[in-house]
C-alpha cells in the first residue's frame, strides 16, 4: 500500500515524490553550469582520491557510466596531444603497434588470448557486432532472460526479425535465493531450436552476478553458443576468459575499470573469429595481411576516430589497481573489488532494513552494486519523479529503474520499481546513510 502522504493528499503519485524536508529548496548554479540543490551543505564525494566528481552530489550511480579519474584523463589528453601534433604518423604508422601494446595489457587483465580481443566503443556495440555477423534460419531461437539490458534485447529482436527467427525470454526470480535458480530457469528454456544464448555476467537492472561459467559449460555441451554480456564485469568481479570459454564475450572499460568513455572490448573464441566482422566495413577487409590476421585488420581500423581512450585503458587498470585501492600500494584489484563489495552490502542492508524489504540475493551474487524493490512506488512515472527529487532536492544521484526492462516485459504484468546502488572507491558508508534517510523521509517503507 502507499504511504500516508499519498492517501491523505489526493495528489498524483508523481507529485508526492517531491515532498520532504527540503522540498522548497531552490537551485543554484554549479561550477559546471548545471543546477545543484541549494540544500546540500555536506561534501558528498571525497575529492582527494583522483576523481573529478561534483563534491556537492552524493554519487551512487557509478554503474551507469562509470567515472574516469583525473590522472587517467590527463594521460589520455597527452595521447591526444601527440595525435594532433602529427596525425598521419600517429594514425597511419604508429597506431597498430600502440593498439597491440594496449591489447596485450587488457588481455592479460581479462585472462584472454589477445589475438581474439578487439576494441569497440562499448559492450552494446560488441553485442550488436556478434549478432549482426551471425545468420539464423527461420524458426531458430535466440534465448535470453528478463534480467537483461534493454538495448541488447532490442538488438536480438532486430536480428531475429531480419532472419525470421524468434527471441525467447526466460523468467528468472527476483529476489533470488541461489544461483542454481538462475541456471535452471535458463537451461529449462533451451530447446532443440536454440542457436544462441545471450546472458549477462552481472545484470544491469537487478545487479546480480549470474553463474555464467556453469551456464557456458552446459550450453557448450549441448552445442549452443553463448554471448556473454560482461558490461559490468571488468573491475567488479574477476574475469578469466580463457577459463570461461564462451564463444563470445564483450565488456566495458569505462565502468568499473574507470577508463575513458567509449572504451569497450569484444573477445571472440578462436574457432569463431572467421565469422565475426565489425559493423563498419573499411580498409581491413582487403588489406594485405603482412603477419596480422584478418580479424585484427578489420577491427583495428573502422575509419577515422579517436583511439586514445583504448590506448589509455591499460593506464586506468594500473592506476586503479595500485593507487585507488583501499590500501595504497598494496592489495591491488582483489582488495579494491572486495572493498567495493563490502560497501555495497552495507548499503543494501541499510536500505533493506529501512524499507522493510528482504535482501535481493545471497551475498555471493552481488558485486559492487545492489538493487532493491521499492514496493510503495506505484509505477514508472512515480519512479522517475522520485529519482528527480533525490537529485534536485537531496543532491543524491541514484537510478530508480523499472524491471523488467521494456524489451523483456510482458504486457499483462506491470514492472516493479527498484533502486540500484553502486559502491566505488570514492564512496563511504555515510553516502548510503544519506540515501536511506532521504527514502525514509518520503515514507517509502512498506506497510
Amino acid at each position: 500500500t502507499l504511504g500516508p502522504s499519498f492517501r491523505k493528499s489526493g495528489r498524483s503519485a508523481s507529485a508526492e515524490w517531491t515532498e520532504g524536508r527540503n522540498a522548497n529548496a531552490t537551485l543554484i548554479g554549479s561550477r559546471t553550469g548545471h543546477a545543484r540543490p541549494a540544500c546540500v551543505h555536506h561534501v558528498a564525494v571525497r575529492t582527494n582520491l583522483g576523481w573529478h566528481l561534483d563534491p556537492a552530489v552524493t554519487f551512487l550511480n557509478h554503474g551507469s557510466y562509470g567515472a574516469c579519474p583525473e590522472p587517467v584523463l590527463a594521460a589520455q589528453q597527452d595521447l591526444r596531444d601527440e595525435l594532433e601534433a602529427e596525425p598521419v604518423r600517429f594514425l597511419s604508422r604508429e597506431l597498430p603497434d600502440r593498439l597491440d601494446a594496449a591489447r596485450l595489457a587488457v588481455a592479460a587483465f581479462l585472462g584472454a588470448d589477445p589475438d581474439g580481443l578487439a576494441f569497440v566503443p562499448n559492450a552494446t556495440t560488441g553485442v550488436n557486432t556478434v549478432l549482426h555477423s551471425l545468420r539464423f534460419r527461420p524458426g531458430d531461437e535466440l534465448l535470453t532472460n528478463d534480467h537483461e539490458y534493454n538495448a541488447t534485447i532490442n538488438a536480438m529482436r532486430a536480428v531475429a526479425a531480419r532472419d525470421d527467427a524468434r527471441v525467447i525470454v526466460a523468467s528468472l526470480p527476483f529476489p533470488i535465493a541461489d544461483p542454481a535458480d538462475a541456471l535452471e530457469a535458463i537451461l529449462t528454456a533451451v530447446t532443440p531450436r536454440t542457436r544462441l544464448v545471450l546472458v549477462s555476467q552481472v545484470t544491469s537492472p537487478t545487479a546480480l552476478i549470474l553463474p555464467v561459467e556453469q551456464l557456458v559449460a552446459e550450453l557448450d555441451r549441448r552445442g549452443v553458443d553463448t554471448l556473454v554480456d560482461g558490461a559490468h564485469a571488468p573491475g567488479m568481479v574477476p574475469v578469466d576468459l580463457g577459463r570461461l570459454g564462451a564463444a563470445y564475450w564483450t565488456g566495458n572499460g569505462h565502468k568499473w575499470l574507470c577508463g575513458p568513455k567509449g572504451t569497450g572490448m569484444l573477445w571472440v573464441r578462436a574457432d569463431r573469429r572467421d565469422t565475426i566482422h565489425p559493423l563498419v566495413v573499411s580498409h581491413g577487409a582487403n588489406e594485405p595481411l603482412a603477419g596480422r590476421t584478418r580479424f585484427r585488420h578489420e577491427f583495428d581500423w573502422t575509419g577515422t576516430a579517436d583511439p586514445t581512450g583504448y590506448l589509455a585503458l591499460p593506464g586506468a587498470i594500473a592506476w586503479m589497481g595500485s593507487v585507488a585501492g583501499p590500501e595504497p600500494g598494496g592489495g591491488g584489484w582483489p582488495a579494491l573489488m572486495a572493498a567495493n563489495h563490502s560497501l555495497a552490502l552495507y548499503g543494501r542492508d541499510r536500505i533493506a532494513a529501512a524499507l522493510g524489504v528482504g535482501p535481493p540475493a545471497p551475498d555471493t551474487m552481488l558485486g559492487s552494486m545492489a538493487a532493491l524493490s521499492l514496493p510503495t512506488v506505484p509505477d514508472e512515472a512515480a519512479g522517475e519523479a522520485l529519482a528527480r527529487a533525490l537529485e534536485t532536492v537531496d543532491g543524491i544521484q541514484v537510478p530508480i529503474v523499472a524491471w523488467p526492462v521494456r524489451a523483456a516485459r510482458r504486457e499483462d504484468v506491470a514492472p516493479r520499481i527498484l533502486v540500484r546502488i553502486s559502491a566505488q572507491r570514492y564512496n563511504e558508508p555515510a553516502d548510503f546513510d544519506r540515501l536511506t534517510e532521504a527514502l525514509a523521509r518520503r515514507r517509502l517503507p512498506a506497510e
